[in-house]
């Protein structure tokens, strides 16, 4: 794979050039093709820094319907055609069983652009309905029960990863939601290895804002499918986050991505976790 720093070339790159019409509906101009290479820049930069490609044959990418699961595949299949990404793509949809939704749109999408795919039938729904008490959030039981699913398709697909869309808002909401409600420093690595450790899920928009991928699928014009379970709920922890990182940036422009770099740059001796630096070992120089 060629060096995320080495720029990308769309002079070329009209509608028409791209197989299966992917980018056919999105607008010629400057300013969406500045958007394009931003986002591919900033998912080559993830893939390079975290060293996502080592050993990956196939992937399947996580695909709900929303505009972040959608802008992932769109840039990865950008990134496979131009020869950026050696790695064979199949996209898994897992129906959850949720009231009036539309079954007939992402086969439709998928089969028009070519894409391998899997639609999966789990009445996950049903379950989070039965055992999450009234007024408590769904988010957390629902994320496992497709998690764990996904992972079981990954296997019987032959899959090495599960790679899934979220972005850089979805890291720092993350992040504070563990500092302020669990009481520790943790957000949502780019890479990681299952509890079995037979497959890596991936996170290859880790550095992509989540305003870029709105504005990337809008201009795309996706065919968004809305969340009827979690999406309904009002109040959520994560909906706190976000709006207090909202008012961060409006207030402060650039603090976003100043935070995500802090992630990446942590001092241990700093921090107050004896397990994490040996604080005991500390000694100082013998003086003269």
């Amino acid at each position: 794979m060629a060096a995320a720093n080495e720029p990308i070339d769309l002079a070329e790159d009209g509608p028409n050039e791209f197989p299966n019409g992917l980018f056919e509906k999105a607008p010629q101009t400057t300013a969406f093709n500045k958007l394009r290479k931003r986002l591919l820049r900033q998912v080559r930069q993830a893939l390079d820094d975290f060293d996502m490609l080592k050993g990956q044959k196939r992937w399947l990418v996580g695909l709900s319907g929303g505009k972040d699961s959608y802008s992932l595949l769109a840039l990865l299949m950008d990134l496979q055609w131009r020869g950026l990404l050696p790695v064979e793509l199949v996209a898994c949809n897992l129906d959850q069983g949720q009231p009036n939704f539309p079954k007939h749109i992402l086969p439709g999408y998928l089969e028009n652009l070519g894409v391998r795919h899997r639609i999966e039938y789990r009445d996950t729904y049903s379950v989070v309905k039965e055992k999450v008490p009234e007024g408590a959030t769904y988010c957390s039981l629902c994320s496992r029960l497709r998690r764990g699913n996904l992972y079981r398709v990954a296997r019987e697909e032959g899959c090495d990863a599960l790679v899934l869309g979220h972005h850089r808002d979805d890291i720092l909401e993350t992040f504070f939601m563990n500092l302020f409600h669990g009481g520790r420093l943790a957000a949502m690595p780019a890479k990681l290895l299952n509890d079995e450790s037979d497959l890596f899920v991936l996170r290859p928009l880790a550095y992509c804002a989540e305003e870029d991928l709105a504005k990337f699928a809008a201009a795309m014009q996706f065919p968004i499918i809305p969340c009827d379970l979690c999406g309904s709920q009002d109040g959520l922890q994560r909906n706190a986050m976000k709006q207090m990182l909202t008012n961060m940036e409006t207030q402060m422009p650039g603090r976003k991505d100043r935070m995500l770099r802090a992630l990446s740059h942590v001092n241990p001796s700093h921090l107050l976790d004896p397990q994490l630096f040996d604080f005991a070992a500390l000694a100082p120089s013998p003086r003269d």
